[in-house]
């Protein structure tokens, strides 16, 4: 009532009920440290990278064990046929040794009136083991048949057919100077036991060997050589000719040259 009239009335208002106090630790036990909180996946730092397994390094292979080459056998200006021919292939004398499949010591006649010098065996000649064999070879006899020679011949109508060389160089690379010089042995006695009257050099390797000389082919063309005594007669490789044979010609007046030598009676 009295509310009612604007008298204000106060009155106790009932306390609050006081809050339950927290519960004491013992003092004997740790406080717990709050759980930490993950962080977003974005914001985490990327794992450490590994470093993947190095591949395992490959062996050094062992050194190949060097070949025991025996030097060239001696005496051989005075070797016969058999022991000759017998030097020439057991020679191990430089390392052409190494890879060939067969010597090559040479054909024809050991009678015959011409000795015809070519420079290197190459893969045809190295796998039968005889000189100028394959494409040129079918030349170098077409050659000599218009000579009225084969290396089938005898004497005068022979011909007998040997390397600077006895043994292929790799890929048939050029021959080299120590090769040619541990050689030059065998093509001489060669030539000592044939004792023909003409000789006829084919190729720059062949010339340069039995002249000693670095002059080109075509300013030893033409003209009369010697050696050991014998008329030398300068012309181009069969091999050469097959594949230039626009310097047909010039082989075919070389051999007339070598005919009209051997025919000379002042030859030697």
């Amino acid at each position: 009532m009295l509310a009612e009239m604007g008298v204000r009335v106060w009155a106790p208002q009932p306390a609050a009920p006081a809050a339950a106090p927290e519960p004491r630790q013992p003092a004997s036990s740790p406080v717990a440290a709050p759980a930490p909180v993950a962080a977003p996946a974005a914001l985490r730092p990327p794992p450490p990278s590994r470093a993947p397994n190095p591949a395992p390094r490959p062996a050094t292979p062992a050194p190949a064990p060097a070949v025991e080459r025996s030097p060239r056998p001696s005496g051989i200006e005075s070797m016969d046929w058999p022991a000759l021919r017998e030097a020439v292939a057991n020679c191990q004398a430089c390392g052409l040794c190494e890879k060939r499949k067969n010597t090559v010591f040479g054909t024809g006649s050991v009678q015959a009136d011409w000795f015809i010098v070519g420079e290197a065996p190459g893969e045809n000649e190295d796998l039968q083991g005889e000189p100028f064999v394959g494409a040129a070879g079918q030349l170098l006899d077409n050659m000599l048949r218009a000579v009225g020679r084969s290396r089938s011949g005898e004497g005068t109508q022979g011909v007998f057919i040997s390397n600077v060389l006895k043994c292929r160089p790799p890929a048939n690379r050029n021959p080299q100077p120590a090769e040619v010089a541990q050689c030059a042995p065998y093509l001489a006695r060669q030539v000592a036991l044939v004792q023909p009257t003409l000789i006829i050099a084919m190729g720059r390797f062949a010339v340069q060997s039995v002249l000693q000389t670095n002059e080109p082919i075509g300013k030893l063309r033409g003209q009369v050589h010697r050696y050991q005594g014998v008329p030398v007669i300068v012309t181009y490789h069969p091999a050469y000719l097959l594949r230039t044979p626009s310097d047909k010609a010039k082989a075919w007046a070389d051999l007339c040259l070598a005919m009209e030598t051997a025919n000379t009676p002042l030859r030697r």
